[in-house]
């Protein structure tokens, strides 16, 4: 077997196959399908300082080669993962990331403080939501905007700290180096793409949100470029999403860039993607001769 072991900000990861957060849940579901030990890490639910219900049905749809979905951020509360989730996902031998939102800059450092004594191991921030009315998005979209949160957020977060970009933007690599300048550890990019699908014949949206976030295999092309730009400006680590499911999407995204891979939406068709990708990964190594991940993150031989 090849070596795909891995640090990030100072955390080891035992493989660079991460489950996406949105996708996953907290892992109970998942786990009874195989051992999340087997994972390099889970990203969980995204956690916001109280419960939150999430956005009004439908909201989720099928488009071509993809998904659209409005979740809106449906989760516990951030005092309920702690006592509740956190304990069982701990006794997993994985990463946990706790994916953290909020609708202001306060909860968002509220939610951070209540994570700093927690036994998580990383926390990402979700500044790139786009299917919920306030919060996230109004912070992704701009540099000014990213660096403000990036920074009151590291002021209080005792943990390495990941920052989530939205592509919804007009230039990712100005948002990551704001986000890079203002403390950030690593970035996990990209999250969804703005999207809407329509009824013809009831003349109506399919989402009751009206829009929401496309993912899947549809967005991957955009993915892969976004994270070989990125990869050009920053110094810190990447972790790669959007669109991966197969063993070569990762390996492409980590050619261009990504130190680790997350994957979503193919859990969806296929619960056992990530495995599938953690052995691709392997035997690629193998049959290539490749001693560490680092003889394929960034190693495109992209042309003059």
């Amino acid at each position: 077997m090849a070596d795909l072991n891995l640090k990030i900000a100072e955390v080891n990861f035992k493989n660079p196959v991460i489950a996406a957060s949105g996708t996953y849940g907290f892992g109970y579901e998942y786990n009874q399908l195989f051992p999340l030990d087997l994972l390099g890490g889970i990203s969980c639910k995204g956690t916001t300082l109280f419960e939150r219900p999430g956005n009004a049905p439908p909201r989720i749809v099928e488009t071509a080669s993809g998904i659209l979905n409005s979740v809106g951020l449906q989760n516990p509360g951030v005092d309920s993962f702690i006592e509740n989730n956190l304990p069982w996902l701990k006794s997993h031998n994985t990463v946990v990331i706790s994916n953290i939102a909020g609708s202001t800059i306060d909860e968002y450092c509220k939610v951070a403080e209540r994570l700093n004594d927690s036994s998580i191991d990383m926390v990402e921030l979700n500044i790139s939501c786009p299917n919920v009315k306030a919060g996230g998005m109004s912070f992704g979209t701009s540099c000014s905007g990213v660096e403000n949160i990036t920074k009151q957020i590291r002021k209080v977060c005792k943990k390495p700290l990941i920052v989530k970009l939205s592509p919804n933007v007009s230039d990712i690599t100005e948002i990551a180096l704001s986000a890079e300048s203002a403390g950030a550890d690593a970035l996990s990019m990209i999250n969804t793409i703005t999207g809407m699908k329509i009824d013809i014949h009831s003349r109506r949206p399919l989402l009751k949100n009206n829009t929401g976030g496309l993912s899947g295999p549809a967005i991957l092309p955009i993915a892969v470029r976004m994270v070989w730009q990125v990869f050009q400006k920053v110094k810190i680590p990447i972790i790669g999403m959007g669109g991966i499911s197969s063993w070569q999407d990762a390996i492409e995204i980590m050619l261009a860039g990504a130190a680790a891979v997350q994957i979503g939406t193919s859990n969806f068709t296929d619960a056992f993607t990530p495995l599938k990708v953690i052995e691709g990964i392997d035997n690629y190594m193998v049959e290539n001769k490749l001693s560490s991940l680092k003889d394929i993150i960034g190693k495109v031989d992209a042309w003059e």
